[in-house]
């Protein structure tokens, strides 16, 4: 069967959620049984995201193949179950290095080149590519930014090519806008679809289905005049109304049968009714949560909680298995000192302290880890997280004075964490990230080993250093052990107090890898520790 292609565009303002919708409607095409994957094609002229602030764009999400990608690649991997790649995330700083390559190799024969049809072709390319790799019957491509933004002209010029091309039942055009309500005027308004509608027009694209983002619900009169004045069958136009939670969005799409519109426009067979029982079962657990349980957070980009996409996401998966609502207290380390901490923390029955770069904010979060040590609450450190931990047991504990990572203070004349030493010479910042999947073997009868319940894992990584093995021998002798190691190269990736209630530190971002149908076992762990904790307090409380 030929592959399938669905664009979505987007119009009258960004972040009103083309990934969801994305990701929704995959999600429900994969119900219907067939195969279906989801690319991002994003207009800003970086190469990818690694080397951006979290400010500006938020979370870096990481890949098995080590790409850098846009945060909704992994809303796509949470809804689908299943893994992207480098393929999945195309970036206009990509596709203009790639052009520009080969115009320096000669392969364009001393031609002018030029954004049609050269850049165009190239995107072109590499929507199909991803299609062929692995004969899926539908890709769903995204793209960013909004209708009108001169970063996005090449992208709709090449969906108007494709259509073309590919033919009409091949390929198909959703764009999803915003319905704002006036309270003054006391409705709803569509002259921003209409104006988003006709930009699209303009650049020679006919949208097939409107996706309305609302505040509250469209009459029928609405949808009648947004179909009459866009071109678009009145049952095409279909509702996006606020929900509490982004698991909620397939359901309602369902309801509003965007998947059954889109395979006929398509030409393709209904297949099976979508069997959604997990999906629902998992959406009522965390609508109508048991009970909660307060987790603190502690990072430095919490005023933008995107910064720690995944990791709120994970815990919404983990509090699901047990039936709980995750509080999640969003702590900036840079406000965290001795004097507070037990005011900021003090309520909480878990602490994770989140990855990051830099220096900035970095003792905020070596109070936390100790804070953690000192008084037996479950503690949970991701990458730079992990290295907090290790300095601060290392000064508080080993008695190294001023112990620290060397990316903070090259001078330290403790190191416990390090550069890894194939990577010294390497100047260019994105040239020194370990990225990807990475094997670690983990040590029986250990807290993560009990969580994963096996030997042998697979997880990501988005790093530069590493904990310093020359200090291993001191570590465990004092009660932090290592648990986990890379087979292939001995590198320590994860350390654990034994002594402790539960106190885990990773080198790996385990948050990348959870979904809905599949919660990471470490957050599922950590949870539950957090939650027996809670019990706990509340009974001597009682």
């Amino acid at each position: 069967m030929q592959t399938k292609y669905v664009f979505v565009t987007g119009g009258v303002t960004s972040s009103l959620g083309k990934g969801i919708i994305s990701a929704s409607l995959a999600k429900l095409l994969q119900a219907r049984g067939y195969k279906v994957t989801i690319q991002k094609l994003d207009p800003y002229l970086n190469v990818d995201p690694g080397t951006l602030n979290p400010y500006e764009h938020g979370e870096c999400y990481v890949t098995d193949d080590g790409a850098e990608t846009d945060l909704d690649l992994g809303h796509y991997e949470r809804f689908l179950n299943i893994t992207t790649s480098q393929s999945n995330n195309v970036t206009t700083g990509r596709i203009y290095q790639s052009v520009i390559d080969k115009e320096r190799r000669g392969d364009f024969l001393g031609k002018t080149v030029q954004v049609i049809p050269h850049i165009t072709d190239e995107i072109k390319r590499r929507v199909k590519l991803l299609g062929s790799k692995q004969n899926y019957d539908v890709v769903i491509t995204e793209i960013g930014g909004t209708v009108g933004d001169i970063e996005s002209l090449p992208y709709i010029e090449a969906v108007r090519q494709l259509r073309w091309e590919l033919g009409r039942n091949n390929c198909m055009v959703i764009h999803l806008t915003y319905v704002p309500y006036l309270a003054a005027a006391g409705e709803l308004k569509t002259k921003p679809t209409q104006h988003s509608v006709k930009m699209l027009l303009e650049a020679g694209v006919q949208p097939d289905v409107l996706v309305l983002r609302a505040e509250r619900n469209l009459t029928d009169d609405i949808r009648h005049k947004v179909a009459l004045f866009c071109n678009v069958d009145h049952r095409a136009v279909i509702e996006s109304i606020d929900v509490s939670t982004i698991y909620e969005v397939p359901i309602k799409m369902l309801e509003e049968h965007l998947d059954v519109i889109v395979l006929e426009k398509l030409d393709l067979d209904l297949g099976k009714e979508p069997e959604l029982k997990p999906w629902r079962d998992f959406l009522s657990k965390i609508q109508k949560p048991k009970t909660s349980v307060d987790i603190a957070l502690v990072g430095k980009y919490v005023e933008l909680p995107d910064a720690y996409k995944s990791i709120s996401e994970a815990f919404i998966h983990a509090g699901a298995v047990h039936d709980c609502k995750v509080n999640l207290h969003w702590i900036h380390s840079e406000t965290l000192n001795n004097e507070n901490i037990n005011e900021k923390l003090g309520k909480c029955s878990g602490i994770l302290v989140a990855p990051g770069f830099g220096h900035r904010g970095i003792e905020g979060k070596l109070e936390a880890a100790q804070y953690a040590r000192i008084n037996n609450v479950p503690f949970f450190g991701i990458c730079l997280g992990m290295q907090c931990a290790v300095i601060e047991f290392a000064r508080d504990v080993l008695k190294l004075e001023n112990a620290h990572s060397s990316e903070m203070d090259d001078k330290t004349k403790y190191p416990v964490i390090d550069l890894m030493a194939e990577q010294k010479n390497i100047l260019d910042l994105g040239g020194t990230m370990r990225l990807g999947s990475y094997p670690c073997k983990l040590t029986k009868n250990s807290k993560a080993f009990q969580a994963y319940n096996q030997e042998d894992i697979q997880e990501r990584h988005r790093h530069r250093y590493e904990f310093n093995s020359e200090y291993l021998e001191q570590f465990t002798a004092n009660g932090m052990i290592s648990t986990g190691v890379n087979p292939d190269t001995g590198l320590v990736e994860i350390i654990e107090i034994p002594k402790h209630r539960w106190f885990v530190g990773v080198q790996f971002h385990p948050e990348y890898k959870s979904t809905v149908i599949n919660p990471h076992p470490l957050f599922v762990a950590f949870v539950k520790n957090a939650l027996d904790l809670c019990y706990e307090t509340k009974r001597k409380k009682s």
